[in-house]
């Protein structure tokens, strides 16, 4: 058996999500399973994620990995499995890695990118794409000054879901920018891990702050509160990307 590690890119905006869900739901791994099975003309294959996303939000680097009896050469990889993946997934790199590697418990940081548009008019190609500001003006500088605070590590209660499974909700964040990019105002942040809606409720707060809702002093407090109902609103799926999935120092 040899261990493949794949990159994904994927346009998540028709998907239900990325892990497989019963029902028969349109899903990023289903898809991705389906084209193993074929493959392999075994319905035992199956791929392992860094992680899971939500229905809407997207992907230009989401790692996996599964395990393969064949004789591929690994150039064939990529080539095989995007001629039976549907359009909007793609496989963009692939390689073969040890067995010790898991595409989620192998990883050690994860970086997301958020992204609003201050376009006047929302493109209808751009809508599934960037969160449209609207009449909104955010002040950036302000932003900025919130977002210090999520830097480091910290009890992430505040900002998740409070369907997040885990009991450990201490995570940290090595890096957050807030960027003008042309018509687009763009939100990065890299971290070594984060909770269900993590990053999507930071967004929403740091808009908050910048829209006059709240002020940067607000964001320290209620990350030290440890109480969700404080943290405001998510901000919209369809805005979001995981960028990328680092493994090792």
């Amino acid at each position: 058996m040899k261990r493949v590690k794949a990159v994904v890119a994927y346009d998540g905006t028709n998907f239900a999500g990325y892990q497989s869900q019963p029902g028969g739901v349109r899903t990023v791994q289903s898809e991705i399973d389906k084209a193993l099975v074929k493959i392999h003309k075994d319905k035992g294959i199956h791929s392992v994620a860094s992680g899971r996303t939500d229905a809407g939000v997207h992907a230009t680097g989401q790692v996996i990995h599964f395990d393969t009896p064949l004789a591929l050469p690994l150039d064939r990889w990529q080539m095989a499995l995007n001629v039976l993946l549907p359009t909007d997934i793609r496989i963009v790199d692939v390689e073969f890695v040890d067995d010790s590697f898991h595409a989620r418990y192998s990883a050690t940081g994860k970086t997301y990118v958020y992204k609003w548009s201050y376009s006047e008019v929302h493109s209808p190609f751009e809508r599934n794409y960037s969160v449209h500001l609207g009449r909104w003006q955010p002040n950036v500088v302000l932003m900025k000054e919130a977002a210090v605070h999520f830097l480091g590590t910290h009890d992430f209660t505040s900002f998740c879901s409070s369907k997040t499974a885990t009991s450990n909700k201490v995570r940290t964040v090595r890096l957050l920018t807030i960027e003008k990019q042309g018509d687009l105002l763009v939100l990065t942040i890299e971290g070594d891990g984060f909770l269900y809606n993590m990053v999507r409720t930071i967004a929403g707060m740091l808009l908050a702050v910048g829209i006059g809702w709240n002020t940067p002093a607000d964001v320290k407090r209620i990350l030290e509160s440890c109480d969700r109902k404080k943290a405001g609103k998510t901000a919209p799926a369809h805005g979001l990307y995981l960028e990328s999935v680092t493994y090792g120092d």
